[in-house]
């Protein structure tokens, strides 16, 4: 009884892998749940495998009936192996080894550095391109009930290798030399996936296709790092190594330091409390919150009120009704007053959207 329930709970749902197809198709994800891991990685790096991910619509079904090892599909299954000793040919297939490994070779093409760094030249990486090919046809052909070794891809894309000498356009010879290491695995490495995956952990999993887009990424880091370009105001291509080395170890960097610098000196004398206090003021470029303190309003005040507040704050401290020795003082009081007034009626558009908004929130119709 408790063996069934575990195949029960093994089971894969055909709406889970749909789930996982709409939301995260080009990525893999109903292919990772359905324990095809090859083709969650490819999909990854391709971004849905060059729109095969569309095709999965229809495919889905029967994945989720190989992953689940239905009677029906395995006779059918095995129906089909003692017919053909060897996978037929597929048109379909035998086009994504072609697409994924011109991908990968053109990628670690492109991310092997140009120039020269740390005085050391990379050059001699470029010898892991056909490396790179064998291994993108060699996973499209692990794809399902199919599976090869690299070991003939791989010595067919380093025989032919040596196509770029003649052939300098990269196009050409690592088309070239994609093409024929598919020959060679369709040829002489591809068969039946007899047996079914093994089960592994979660975890396990996880950790190695991890590793595997760690590395994926970190070409698409150094591709961009060491041999992307941008042109700068006087038209000059300038490498994005050296512009982040400059922006680095440039003035800029140098003012931000003394920046932060200058800002904790500054708490260190007036208090922490005086930082936010300035941080505030700045955040408040039409110092409307000042202007609130000095007519003693809230944000909240209409225009009305506003006014009102202003003509009595006029009326007590105009300079005329203050003492001579007292006229200064009363008189930037007045300045004062004036100055929020108008900062304070020049917003009031503003003021009034934002009120008009809360009032709307507040009111808001009550579900029952």
């Amino acid at each position: 009884m408790s063996a069934q329930l575990g195949n029960m709970q093994q089971k894969k749902s055909v709406l889970s892998a749909y789930l996982l197809w709409i939301f995260g198709g080009i990525y893999g994800l109903h292919h990772f749940y359905l324990g095809r891991d090859f083709q969650a990685f490819v999909w990854w790096t391709t971004l849905g495998g060059f729109g095969g991910w569309l095709a999965d619509v229809v495919n889905i079904p029967r994945y989720v009936r190989d992953a689940n090892g239905e009677p029906v599909h395995m006779l059918e299954l095995v129906k089909k192996m003692r017919q053909c000793k060897k996978p037929p040919f597929s048109v379909n297939r035998f086009t994504g080894m072609l697409a994924v490994g011109y991908t990968w070779a053109s990628l670690l093409l492109s991310a092997v550095p140009n120039d020269e760094v740390w005085d050391i030249n990379f050059k001699f990486l470029n010898w892991l391109v056909p490396l790179a090919a064998a291994l993108g046809v060699w996973a499209v052909g692990n794809i399902g009930r199919e599976k090869g070794g690299l070991k003939w891809p791989l010595l067919a894309a380093y025989a032919s290798y040596p196509i770029r000498y003649y052939y300098y356009d990269k196009s050409v010879w690592i088309t070239l030399m994609v093409l024929t290491s598919a020959l060679v695995f369709d040829s002489y490495s591809k068969q039946w996936r007899r047996d079914p995956p093994k089960k592994r952990h979660v975890a396990k999993r996880l950790a190695v296709l991890g590793v595997c887009a760690t590395l994926y990424l970190s070409l698409w880091a150094s591709s961009l790092y060491f041999n992307d370009t941008f042109t700068d105001a006087d038209g000059v291509r300038i490498p994005i190594y050296q512009a982040l080395e400059q922006l680095v170890y440039g003035e800029w960097w140098s003012d931000v330091q003394q920046f932060v610098f200058d800002v904790y000196q500054f708490a260190q004398h007036h208090g922490w409390y005086e930082v936010w206090k300035q941080v505030v003021e700045l955040c408040d470029p039409e110092d409307e919150q000042n202007a609130y303190k000095v007519l003693g309003v809230g944000p909240d005040a209409s225009q009305q009120e506003i006014t009102r507040r202003w003509r009595r704050l006029s009326r007590e401290n105009h300079p005329d009704k203050a003492k001579l020795e007292d006229r200064r003082a009363a008189q930037e009081k007045f300045m004062e007053i004036q100055q929020a007034y108008e900062i304070l009626s020049v917003g009031k558009h503003r003021r009034f959207s934002r009120n008009k908004k809360d009032n709307s929130v507040q009111d808001g119709p009550i579900h029952m």
